[in-house]
């Protein structure tokens, strides 16, 4: 063990070392290049789905500019390759004569500089992605992803910058996190590209709700189609939310928030001072939709703090072209799914038991899936990437997890162990705040993985190696003791399902039976069946969902049933061996007789408490 400390030592003053020497060659060559004048300007074409975007650069310039166009955009781990989406690529002096340029790859062009050094570019961008991270445009509104929109020049992210919008004939609003320049509304700057692509832009026929202030700090709510009935209501409902998610660390770090809905759809991404939402209103008719919308916003909204501030060292600087891979999004991600249920359970949103059944269902998800038997949460977050937030989940057998579902668990474990190990006097809240004023406002930087872990060690007083391993392995949790901590008790034990079990979970379409599921390990997995696989016949008749279902009660483990099925174009007859299914409820109640502690903890945690 000692060595791999040493190991994992090491590594972690590797990681800290080679973020501050790539600050500070970002930091010499923007030194070198501060002189320079960047504007640009947006216009869009809602008829073509297409954005038109004009560069004004002026200053010290070299003998060529390399401009690039990011990948990605920060909050999405994903590669986005926007310069797939860029056409019309020109550029001209002053005077408007043609300069030459070159395309070297699908997101980076080589321009020449005139002597006057000074140049102009046009381009455009289709808007055609309906997406939280991507660019949209129709006769009603527009949103973009400013990372997919405005080209950087190589190794000159930290170049301030700023944008003049025009608005569409009988459009009424511009919404963005992007501060104004001087009383133009519809000029904008950010003091590097940084925050120029971590601030979104919504624009269009669209509502704004009334606004509310906490701690003197402006928040607004604009967004295009929101269908809400009691608007008042529901903005004092989000104004309990961002009083409960800043109270968590102390203090507010930005000059105004603006939440922007994009209207139907799903996702969403956080930024510095907004966040992106695909959101109408709907569900909040009902408290089940209410919570489940709530703790979506909150979540977005704590972001403003775990990530964006509260980060992991590898995410910033940014490398707009390659990516920022992290071993941390169990922490960044899954426990912002956490602090979504506290922060609407402390805003009196929702209530114990609901908190209980949201966690519940994270523990499900993850226990439920057999990646959890191959991939752990450091792994998960390293290979987001290449897997998706939420695994490879196309795949027939599905080796991987998400982090947003075994994070808030780990989370909530290590809240539960603080609070245990300290007689309730601290919590994870201590952890978030440390991390804040010690690695954000002191430090400015992100934390290591073993920062990170000092810091809920020195916490709780005691060393972790339990729930850091549950992190980074896939050993089986002994969820116990933990929950015990609250006075919880959980129902992990395997017990025989009734019924014979085949693992077969169909989709019916067009008069036929789809495969939409297959258990691992079950007799039909055993025996061929995969997702997408068509049902023809079973044990000799017409495939029907009724005949399939009574095969639970009809049939007993041990009895053979044939299915004449259709694979890839193939029919194949197969046999399936039914079996008795063992599973694990994962039920959460309360203990009988729970002690003072026991009790001090459950409320913290699930009665409002801190």
């Amino acid at each position: 063990m000692m060595n791999l400390y040493r190991q994992a030592a090491r590594r972690n003053a590797l990681i800290l070392l080679t973020a501050v020497f790539n600050f500070m060659l970002i930091c010499t060559a923007s030194a070198q290049q501060s002189k320079q004048n960047w504007h640009y300007g947006l216009s869009v074409d809602p008829a073509a789905k297409i954005a038109h975007i004009s560069l004004d650069l002026s200053g010290k310039l070299p003998d060529t500019v390399v401009f690039k166009m990011p990948t990605w955009t920060t909050g999405y781990y994903q590669y986005m390759n926007f310069g797939k989406s860029v056409s019309a690529f020109g550029a001209t002096d002053e005077s408007g004569k043609s300069i030459d340029f070159k395309q070297t790859d699908q997101n980076t062009w080589k321009v020449g500089v005139p002597k006057n050094k000074a140049l102009k570019l046009k381009y455009d961008i289709a808007a055609i992605r309906n997406f939280v991270g991507g660019n949209y445009l129709d006769t009603a509104h527009a949103y973009f992803s400013p990372a997919g929109l405005f080209m950087y020049q190589d190794k000159n992210i930290l170049q301030p910058v700023t944008v003049t919008i025009q608005q569409y004939p009988g459009w009424t609003r511009i919404a963005t996190g992007l501060d104004i320049v001087g009383q133009d509304s519809t000029t904008f700057q950010a003091p590097d590209f940084d925050v120029l692509y971590d601030s979104p832009i919504l624009m269009g026929k669209l509502e704004k709700l009334p606004g509310f202030k906490v701690n003197g700090i402006q928040h607004d709510f604009i967004g295009y189609k929101m269908m809400i009935d009691d608007k008042q209501r529901f903005m004092d409902d989000m104004k309990k939310i961002v009083e409960t998610g800043s109270g968590i660390i102390g203090e507010i770090p930005y000059k105004h928030y603006t939440f922007l809905g994009l209207g139907a759809g799903g996702g969403g991404i956080e930024h510095l001072n907004s966040a992106s939402v695909a959101f109408t209103g709907n569900g909040l008719d009902k408290q089940a939709g209410r919570m489940k919308l709530y703790s979506f916003l909150a979540h977005e909204y704590f972001h403003t703090y775990n990530v964006k501030r509260i980060r992991p060292i590898e995410l910033g600087p940014f490398d707009y072209e390659k990516g920022n891979k992290t071993e941390m999004l169990w922490v960044s991600e899954g426990f912002t799914v956490y602090y979504e249920y506290i922060i609407i359970n402390r805003g009196g949103l929702t209530n114990g038991e609901e908190m209980l059944g949201q966690l519940r269902a994270n523990l499900l998800n993850y226990e439920k899936k057999p990646g959890h038997l191959f991939q752990s949460a450091t792994q998960a977050s390293l290979e987001t990437w290449s897997d998706g937030p939420n695994g490879r989940v196309a795949d027939e057998f599905n080796k991987t997890i998400s982090y947003y579902d075994k994070g808030p668990v780990l989370g909530l474990m290590l809240d539960l162990k603080i609070r245990h190990e300290t007689k309730d006097k601290k919590s994870l809240d201590d952890v978030m705040r440390k991390l804040y004023y010690t690695y954000f406002k002191k430090l400015k930087r992100g934390f290591t993985p073993q920062e990170f872990r000092q810091a809920c060690e020195e916490t709780a007083g005691v060393p972790l190696p339990e729930l850091f391993e549950y992190a980074s392995t896939v050993k089986e949790i002994n969820y116990h003791p933990y929950f015990a901590y609250a006075g919880l008790d959980i129902d992990d034990a395997w017990k025989k399902q009734p019924g014979a079990w085949h693992g077969i979970t169909v989709k019916p379409h067009s008069d036929s039976l789809f495969v939409s599921a297959v258990e691992y390990d079950s007799p039909a997995w055993k025996s061929g069946v995969r997702v997408k696989s068509k049902l023809i016949t079973i044990d000799g008749q017409p495939a029907t969902q009724a005949i399939l279902d009574a095969l639970a009660i009809t049939k007993k483990a041990g009895d053979v049933v044939e299915m004449l099925i259709e694979k890839k174009g193939k029919q194949e007859a197969i046999k399936i061996t039914l079996a008795t299914q063992s599973a694990r409820s994962f039920e959460i109640k309360p203990m009988p007789n729970p002690d003072t502690l026991q009790t001090a903890i459950y409320k913290g945690i699930f009665e409002g408490g801190k």
